[in-house]
């Protein structure tokens, strides 16, 4: 079996290394019956220790952290060893069930769940494994403005086990998902995370519900380019500036070329954006479709969404952003493309 073989590897390893460094004082002392027995009596001792050391105290090199372990309900001892061997948890499946029957005094194991956040060595598995200590504690998730539904889905895939990415990404309602900090079981899945996050949409909007209703467009319509103000600007005097500027150009019939859509079409932004992109036949493609996009590009916060309901009203029709992240504001086109000269280069 694999862990005799490796087992005697080490033992091999370690003997012949003892022997290899032997100078002519210990030559001397083999010597001697005595001093013999003591001798190898010490080396028996070191090997112990360090196969201890292997199969009990440290971690396999590729312990899967942060991970879910599964007991299904009815395993036995050896169905569930070898699944924890095969899975790279433990080194070896016997000694792990010589370590539950000599820990638990029993060959029971606990079905459900079990969280690894780090790793944990072969007894300590054991004892959790008889205990049902799941390990599952609530983890901490900051879901920072402006992060499209895709977003959200990587981010929450790298953390949770049991979480679909593709589910989430085809179910979620892209620009309601609250930004917010959030506790999560590591045993999450996709539905919960999107039940959560609308619901404490639900909730924060009540708190500008008021001027929601004054302003007197949708809210579909508000959140769509609530999104489209995460992307183009920062402070929230420059975010209203803006949404006064694509809200004027939607009256007018102009089409409001922002490069934030570009983001979430194909990942690019206003530096990396080329003529050929901007001819790119997408409904989201703001510069070939009139109006907002069909459906919110990221997931607003709050900030955002009353800067949208709250627009600055000026003289301007252009917009952009300098290589400093300074906004440079243009009445004309020829404004804008005097400004594209002086701060962009172009």
């Amino acid at each position: 079996m694999e862990y005799i073989r490796l087992f005697l590897k080490k033992a091999e390893y370690l003997i012949s290394v003892s022997v290899a460094y032997m100078d002519k004082t210990f030559l001397h002392i083999w010597s001697h019956k005595k001093s013999r027995s003591i001798f190898m009596v010490g080396v028996i001792s070191v090997v112990c220790a360090v196969l201890w050391y292997s199969f009990f105290i440290q971690p396999p090199k590729d312990f899967p952290k942060h991970s879910l372990f599964d007991i299904p309900e009815g395993s036995t001892l050896n169905q569930v060893s070898q699944k924890l061997h095969n899975q790279g948890y433990i080194l070896s499946p016997f000694w792990f069930k010589v370590t539950v029957s000599l820990t638990s005094g029993s060959s029971s194991v606990q079905a459900g769940d079990y969280f690894f956040a780090k790793e944990k060595n072969l007894i300590a598995i054991a004892k959790r494994v008889t205990s049902g200590d799941y390990g599952l504690e609530p983890e901490r998730v900051t879901i920072h403005e402006g992060l499209s539904s895709f977003k959200v889905a990587e981010l929450f895939a790298s953390r949770f086990p049991k979480f679909d990415p593709e589910y989430f990404v085809n179910n979620a309602p892209e620009g309601y998902l609250f930004p917010d900090t959030y506790f999560f079981l590591p045993t999450i899945k996709a539905t919960d995370v999107i039940q959560t996050m609308r619901q404490n949409f639900d909730r924060q909007i009540i708190s500008v519900k008021e001027d929601l209703e004054k302003f007197g467009k949708p809210l579909e319509d508000i959140i769509k380019m609530a999104s489209i103000l995460e992307g183009e600007a920062r402070k929230f005097e420059t975010r209203q500036t803006v949404a006064g500027i694509l809200w004027r150009r939607i009256d007018l019939g102009m089409p409001l070329q922002v490069d934030a859509s570009f983001v979430y079409i194909n990942g690019k932004n206003s530096f990396t954006l080329t003529t050929e992109d901007l001819r790119e036949d997408s409904p989201y493609n703001s510069y070939t479709r009139l109006g907002l996009p069909p459906t919110p590009i990221s997931n607003p916060g709050l900030e955002s969404i009353q800067a949208a309901i709250a627009p600055i009203e000026t003289k301007y029709l252009y917009f952009l952003t300098d290589k400093t992240g300074v906004m440079r504001y243009g009445i004309t086109y020829d404004d804008h493309l005097k400004n594209r000269r002086l701060y962009l280069g172009k």
